[in-house]
């Protein structure tokens, strides 16, 4: 992994240093800002429901993480509900629209363009992201898998490198907090009229809180750690009047342990990409965009078997090392078809990889096996975005047709001592393509008031994790399914938008989605026994396999409104309320009617704040209803509803000093109910006090 990634970064130093030496004579034109963004947002965005984050936002909330920050967009949601500091990384995927998940990524994240999710499982590293280095977020609710490619079924979430023009020459921040807690960032740019440079890092460790409730806890239940680090190097210049180089390098690394003994788990990577925009106009000059990026990623994990009594942890397995590698190209086009017009035309191809190894079946505290599974996939595509504005019309038609491949699935399971071979499984390589698309519509009534609707398909191929990896969470047992086919989302939109000023806005959206061949785990059986794929399940235990079902159907309301009075108040709100059902017949006809799992009808996000010069205070209050554990909807996870509270004190005319305060009543938050009815919990009461920096 090290190297791969020092080759693309001596790659991408040497294109750097070509472009650089390119003589300032052919580079003309004062008025020319190098932006470090992508190609310009694009009309027909109109038609669909986006809710933009600021770097102001980034900046100011009580957690100072991504996730954290993602969760003021109501119906974005992870797989559960606590975060990267105590959540297992497996369950971070990220949806929207309530059709549900299993810790595999529904929404398609990206960072300047590139597929953010690991290669291998599909979940999200989010201590990778220091908030310092993000310059905006735009949240697209509704899928279609068309401009941004497969993956984006109930939405895109796509996060920019921060912009000189967003951000201060230097910023730092450093706060102590609950729990013997650091958290730190810092950023630096260089820049002129030729380009910028950025560098920026973060640093993050806890002693952490107990993740069982007091009532479940035994003497092996202890606090669970966490340490976390990333860096980033970025690097823009001009290459011509309207075009730019823009070259990242990235990496972070992340332990945290789960609160017992035999519970760590570790995750590392890096990750290049460079990019070539060009930045065209109605002179007849045509834009452009060529992107090519690599990633690698490692993830360690170790499992314990827990007595009923909770006083003893026995190893079960040790989930050493997953490698996994993702690359992949995106060329773009954006033909001069008039100032009214918009048309993009572009390909991408992704190709990933990746394997679980693992030692098991401990006996004597040590383990008798080892099991290989993984394998690869491909997905190549062509696409076309179109939008047309007439007056106070804005149509929009998009398109793709994606070809795809799965090869190399194997699943090994040997003897570590004597080699006998218990499962030696080469999977067949499938193939296929897919089409799918959006098409959308926006009206502006009068000046201040929009309607909009959009109808959309798109598409996901099940991770190489669904596929070929069985896994267990505490006594609970989960079978992979090789035979796995790709999701596919309808769905189609409507809503309105009013802006009488410039300080009020108000959006209201509803929704109907269908996810065809939904993959979830579905129960199979209950222990005690011996199952296909795990192997025994105790008593306390539930037997899952990976399966598609016929079916999900969503449909809901999302609400976002904002408020910026003359003064210095202001307020934001955001609520979705969502009625998914799960449709299946067959083996899964138990699950037929029910809600699938981790899956709230409420999400409902709500800021009151004060603003004056750098003087800032500000209060959020977060409510997530009901939702169940299970596919089966027997183990029920409470409502929970908690204040965060912001206050920044400027000391000088750069530094501040900073109070945050995350859950601040110290509202019990459930995150998961396993087979032995043990509860656990999300982040409590956590207070931190600090100072930041803000260059000029």
């Amino acid at each position: 992994m090290i190297r791969r990634t020092v080759t693309l970064v001596l790659l991408l130093g040497s294109a750097a240093s070509a472009f650089a030496q390119t003589p300032t004579e052919a580079i003309t034109g004062e008025d020319v800002v190098v932006t470090g963004r992508g190609l310009s947002d694009r009309p027909g965005d109109a038609a669909a429901s986006v809710v933009t984050i600021t770097a102001e936002q980034l900046q100011t909330n009580a957690a100072d993480r991504l996730e954290s920050v993602l969760a003021d967009v109501a119906g974005v949601q992870q797989f559960r509900r606590s975060d990267s500091r105590s959540a297992n990384p497996t369950s971070q995927g990220i949806s929207l629209r309530g059709i549900g998940g299993n810790a595999s990524s529904r929404a398609l994240l990206i960072l300047d363009s590139v597929p953010q999710a690991d290669p291998f499982g599909g979940w999200v590293p989010f201590p990778a992201y220091a908030t310092d280095r993000i310059g905006r977020i735009r949240v697209t609710r509704g899928g279609g898998s068309g401009y941004y490619g497969p993956g984006a079924l109930a939405g895109t979430v796509e996060l920019e490198s921060a912009a000189p023009t967003q951000v201060p020459r230097y910023m730092g921040s450093v706060a102590y907090g609950s729990r013997n807690s650091l958290d730190t960032q810092g950023s630096a740019t260089l820049s002129n009229d030729r380009g910028f440079a950025t560098l920026s890092a973060a640093y993050a460790r806890g002693d952490g809180f107990t993740p069982i409730v007091a009532e479940d806890r035994g003497s092996v239940d202890g606090r669970a750690p966490y340490e976390q680090a990333s860096g980033a190097m970025r690097g823009v210049i001009r290459t011509g009047t309207d075009s730019e180089l823009q070259a990242n390098v990235s990496a972070f690394t992340d332990r945290r342990t789960r609160g017992t003994a035999f519970s760590a788990n570790r995750s590392e990577g890096a990750d290049a990409s460079l990019r070539l925009v060009g930045h065209g106009d109605a002179t007849g000059r045509w834009g452009y965009s060529a992107l090519a990026y690599l990633q690698t990623r490692a993830f360690a994990s170790e499992f314990a078997s827990i007595d009923a009594a909770r006083t003893t942890a026995t190893q079960t397995l040790d989930q050493y090392n997953t490698p996994a590698t993702g690359v992949g190209a995106r060329l773009e086009l954006v033909p001069p078809v008039g100032a009214d017009a918009d048309l993009r035309l572009g390909v991408d191809w992704r190709d990933v990889s990746g394997r679980t190894q693992e030692l098991y079946s401990y006996v004597n505290a040590q383990p008798t096996r080892r099991r290989v599974a993984g394998g690869s996939s491909t997905t190549l595509g062509a696409f076309a975005d179109a939008s047309r504005t007439r007056g106070p019309l804005t149509l929009t038609l998009g398109g793709r047709i994606d070809r795809w491949w799965i090869a190399d699935g194997r699943l090994s399971e040997r003897a570590l001592t004597t080699g006998t071979v218990y499962t030696n499984d080469h999977f067949a390589d499938r193939d296929g393509t897919e089409a799918t698309g959006r098409a959308g519509v926006a009206y502006r009534v009068v000046d201040g008031v929009s309607l909009r609707a959009s109808a959309y398909r798109g598409w996901r191929l099940p991770t190489l994790n669904e596929l070929y990896r069985p896994f267990r969470v505490g006594a609970d047992a989960t079978a992979a399914n090789a035979a796995l086919s790709p999701e596919r989302l309808s769905g189609i939109d409507g809503g309105v938008t009013i802006a009488p000023t410039a300080r009020v806005s108000l959006a209201a959206t509803v929704f109907w989605n269908r996810l065809e061949d939904a993959i979830a785990n579905v129960t199979a059986a209950r222990g005690p026994g011996t199952f296909p794929g795990v192997g025994s399940v105790s008593a306390a235990g539930v037997y899952r396999v990976r399966q598609n079902l016929d079916a999900i159907r969503s449909t809901g309301i999302e609400i976002d409104a904002e408020w910026r009075a003359s003064g210095p108040l202001f307020a934001r709100a955001s609520w979705s309320h969502v009625s998914p059902r799960v449709e299946t017949l067959g083996s899964a006809a138990t699950l037929d009617g029910l809600r699938p799992a981790q899956t709230p009808r409420d999400l409902v996000s709500a800021t009151l704040g004060w603003r004056r010069d750098a003087l800032t205070a500000s209060a959020t209050l977060r409510h997530a209803a009901r939702q169940f554990e299970d596919d089966a909807n027997t183990r029920t996870l409470a409502p929970a509803t908690t204040i965060d509270g912001y206050l920044s004190l400027p000391l000088t005319r750069a530094l501040a000093l900073e109070a945050r305060a995350e859950n601040l009543f110290d509202a019990r938050v459930e995150a998961g109910v396993s087979g032995a009815d043990l509860v656990e919990r999300a982040t409590p009461r956590t207070l931190w006090i600090g100072f930041r920096l803000r260059g000029s």
